[in-house]
């Protein structure tokens, strides 16, 4: 689906290039979190997978990217509209206020792409319930909580069936419970068999529903694999990626003996009760 070969972009007039040497692959269906401190190039690599680099964003671009066969460097953001969508950190940079309900705002990029009134009402209905927006369909977008309008940001570009949804930092502005909201419309839309990118600072979120984890440090992929894997190992600090709260009560237990240590750590709650029930007690 997603093929990155030996990518590297330098923002204009930059000194250093802000990704270097990015080689990945992501198959179709995978919920991919991409995680690193502030400047690691999370933002950027959101922005070359969804096209903007470097039909938006210019600069130096060497090596290649490619989605479902397509050229990101030579093809224009308008026509991957049915390839790849990308949702912004703040939905007001996505709504575009033209309309006066959830329903016409979500009908919005179809009418500008000249599709069938039929059509049309058919997507809008499957992505009010794809991301749970149904019964708020004929409110005002800028009547909703900060979690239902990200919401409405993600369908406003599901609506349009891309094959890749890449999101950047999509929860960095909402409550626990907007970003519940936001990872509950995620896991939905994996379920439907889209592919999801998502740049996050919220790690507890990503271990928890993430199938794999990009961490980058210094523009380059620094660790690549299952979230217990990249955020319950050693160097995860090192990268800037504080230790969930379950990987640091194991990693105490183990420390002062409560629990033997032999294996990973876990990182999710379930994998902490697995952790802490099938462990026994030393001198038990």
């Amino acid at each position: 689906m997603i093929a990155v070969r030996d990518f590297t972009y330098t923002y204009p007039a930059a000194p250093r290039p802000a990704l270097i040497d990015i080689n990945l692959e992501i198959a179709p269906g995978q919920f991919v979190g991409v995680v690193g401190a502030n400047g690691a190039g999370k933002s950027t690599l959101c922005y070359a997978l969804s096209g903007f680099i470097p039909d938006f964003y210019r600069g130096d671009v060497k090596g290649s990217l490619s989605v479902a066969g397509r050229d990101l460097c030579k093809t224009p953001v308008a026509e991957l509209a049915g390839e790849v969508g990308l949702v912004f950190a703040n939905p007001f940079n996505q709504i575009t206020g033209a309309r006066f309900t959830v329903r016409e705002e979500l009908a919005f990029g179809l009418e500008n792409l000249g599709r069938p009134r039929d059509e049309m009402v058919a997507r809008v209905d499957e992505a009010l319930r794809l991301t749970g927006l149904t019964e708020l369909a004929d409110r005002s977008p800028y009547a909703l909580s900060g979690g239902q309008q990200q919401r409405v940001a993600i369908a406003s570009v599901i609506v349009l069936r891309p094959k890749v949804l890449v999101l950047d930092e999509p929860t960095s502005q909402l409550d626990p419970v907007g970003a519940r909201e936001v990872f509950e419309t995620l896991d939905a839309l994996t379920g439907e068999g889209a592919t999801v990118i998502l740049a996050e600072h919220k790690l507890e979120w990503i271990a928890a529903h993430a199938d794999r984890v990009i961490a980058l440090r210094g523009g380059r992929v620094a660790a690549d694999g299952t979230p217990r894997e990249v955020l319950a190992d050693a160097s995860a600090e090192e990268l800037g990626l504080m230790p969930t709260r379950y990987t640091l009560a194991a990693r105490l237990a183990a420390t002062q003996g409560v629990v033997k240590r032999d294996g990973p750590l876990p990182v999710t709650l379930d994998e902490a009760r697995e952790f802490f029930g099938g462990r026994q007690r030393e001198g038990a």
